[in-house]
């Protein structure tokens, strides 16, 4: 079978050593005066030290159309799957790169993915892409089965910290205060037009995951395959996989640590819950 390669931005968590044909893009966030490269050698200790100490907005900049065409350089046929153009300009980036590409090489082949997500779903996303590439599906009618199978996926995430929320304007720095005071976590979820959004709160960790099984359920979960990412979080990951398992007890569950760009968002003790139906 002629090699179809996988392109993703670092929004998914993934790393490109971690899949033989997977390439990962990464992004970069910048606190104050200083930009971390979200690739294989940004420390994410020393990143989050760092995001606890900062008290100005962060910025974070999507991968520049040259990396994009790095990742595409070479190739004849091409999956490209990018963060949300809900919340960030990748995908933009991405197509105008495609653009460029096909310029130079007309004869090449790339589909270009609005995940409308980020993190965990992304990789779900990924994973059904490389079973569809194993059937016997023509390429013409990739793009169509790729977006059907994006009905059936789904993200929701738990908030714990929103200090960098606050120092961005999200929430207001009192709200954040009095949720850290009384232990109250957000729950929410990825809109199908790629918008992060609330859909309720929690006070403390094992409600919040109880809503998070909840609200799996009420999104038609019969037991597809999970991917928890966590910020330093990998105890309640843990408890949120034996919760799943208790109800849905043949169920695949990955447990990943998220890199710079998620944890940006979701802070320390964050999770990002990526599932198939």
């Amino acid at each position: 079978m002629e090699e179809i390669r996988l392109i993703t931005d670092s929004s998914s968590n993934d790393l490109t050593d971690q899949k033989q044909n997977l390439t990962v893009v990464p992004l970069s966030i910048s606190l104050g005066k200083k930009t971390y490269r979200d690739d294989e050698q940004l420390n994410i200790a020393d990143f989050l030290k760092s995001m606890e100490t900062n008290q100005v907005a962060g910025k974070t900049a999507c991968p520049s159309i040259n990396e994009w065409l790095e990742a595409l350089d070479g190739c004849d046929k091409a999956i490209v799957v990018a963060m949300t153009s809900g919340l960030s300009g990748t995908y933009a980036s991405a197509i105008q790169a495609r653009d460029i590409y096909l310029e130079k090489h007309p004869d090449a082949q790339i589909i270009v993915v609005d995940s409308r997500t980020a993190g965990p779903e992304m990789a779900v996303i990924i994973e059904g892409i490389e079973k569809l590439l194993q059937s016997d599906l023509r390429w013409v009618d990739l793009e169509e089965a790729i977006a059907k199978m994006r009905t059936q996926t789904h993200l929701l995430f738990v908030l714990q910290n929103l200090h960098n929320l606050s120092l961005n304007g999200r929430v207001s720095p009192a709200v954040a205060k009095i949720a850290g005071l009384l232990h109250i976590n957000i729950v929410g979820k990825a809109s199908k037009e790629g918008k992060f959004e609330q859909i309720g709160k929690a006070r403390g960790m094992k409600k919040a995951l109880r809503e998070v099984v909840k609200a799996m359920k009420a999104e038609g979960y019969q037991g597809g395959e999970v991917i928890i990412d966590h910020c330093e979080n990998e105890a309640d990951s843990e408890n949120l996989k034996k919760l799943i398992l208790a109800d849905f007890p043949d169920v695949k569950i990955k447990i990943r640590p998220m890199r710079g760009l998620c944890s940006f968002y979701a802070e320390e003790g964050g999770m990002m819950i990526g599932y198939h139906e």
